[in-house]
Order: C-alpha cells, then sequence, then structure tokens
C-alpha cells in the first residue's frame, strides 16, 4: 500500500519548514520510510534504494535518517546491541517482535499516562517518555515451526 500523497507532501512541508532541503535521496528515504510497515534499519533502506541512486552510500542513509528524526518525522528504535530500526508513526503506539525473526509490528493501545504519573511520584523522576515492547513469534514463524514438527 502507498502512503498518501497528502501525508508525504505534509512532511516535506516540515522540512521545508524547518529548513531543510529536500535532495532527491532525502526524499526517496522519506518516501521509503513512510511506504514501509517493516521498521526499516538504515541497511534496509540503502540496500532498496541503491538502484535508484548507485552512487549514495550506507552514510548517506544514516545522515537523511538523522536529519529526519530531528526534525521529527521518524522514530529510532533501538534494540540493544542489533541494528536501529526507523519508524515513520510517530505517533503513541507500541511494538511487538518476533523472538525468530525479528519481524516488528505497531498495535495501539490507550497511552500509560497513569503508568508515567506513577513512576514520578514514587521515583522524582520528570518523566520524558516510555515505550513498551512484547515479544512472541509471529504468524509465519509459527507456521515453520509447525511444518518443521510434522515432516
Amino acid at each position: 500500500m502507498r502512503v498518501s500523497e497528502n501525508r508525504l507532501q505534509e512532511a516535506i512541508n516540515t522540512l521545508k519548514e524547518s529548513g531543510v532541503r529536500i535532495t532527491p535521496q532525502r526524499h526517496a528515504v522519506l518516501e521509503y520510510l513512510l511506504n514501509s510497515t517493516i521498521h526499516p534499519t538504515a541497511d534496509d533502506i540503502y540496500k532498496a534504494l541503491e538502484g535508484k541512486f548507485p552512487n549514495m552510500s550506507v552514510a548517506t542513509v544514516y545522515n537523511n535518517l538523522r536529519v529526519l528524526r530531528e526534525v521529527g518525522l521518524v522514530r529510532e528504535l533501538t534494540y540493544g546491541d542489533s541494528s536501529s530500526r526507523f519508524d515513520c508513526n510517530t505517533s503513541d503506539h507500541y511494538h511487538i517482535i518476533c523472538n525468530s525473526c525479528g519481524k516488528i509490528v505497531d498495535f495501539h493501545y490507550p497511552s500509560l499516562d497513569e503508568v508515567e504519573a506513577l513512576a514520578e511520584q514514587v521515583t522524582g523522576f520528570k518523566v520524558s517518555h516510555h515505550r513498551m515492547e512484547l515479544y512472541g513469534v509471529c504468524e509465519e514463524c509459527q507456521k515453520t515451526t509447525k511444518k518443521k514438527h510434522i515432516n
């Protein structure tokens, strides 16, 4: 499913309002992210776009992701030692991650504002944000596991 032209144009307007130049590579990275549901790594993005931009480097992708993150169009998701993943959905939402293949899927649940307030009360911290992740095995990996056990 392609992202609506409206959403892409809104993102481009945000970049322009922030004084960010819209290069063809930046436009392509942004469009790829807006159309992606896989929470890609910088390397995933590079591989997807290298045919269209043969002179583009992985460093260019990282630089564009940094700019998009700083402007607030992209969230960087870090998981321990593995590569960062990038999410163009900056609304409040959570992730469920497959233990087998690493697939990340968005899901929405009412924000945990009460938990943040309690944490502030109990610890004296001023909470800036939170992140919730659930882990399990996706449907595809479950099917693969069942096939292995049947054969």
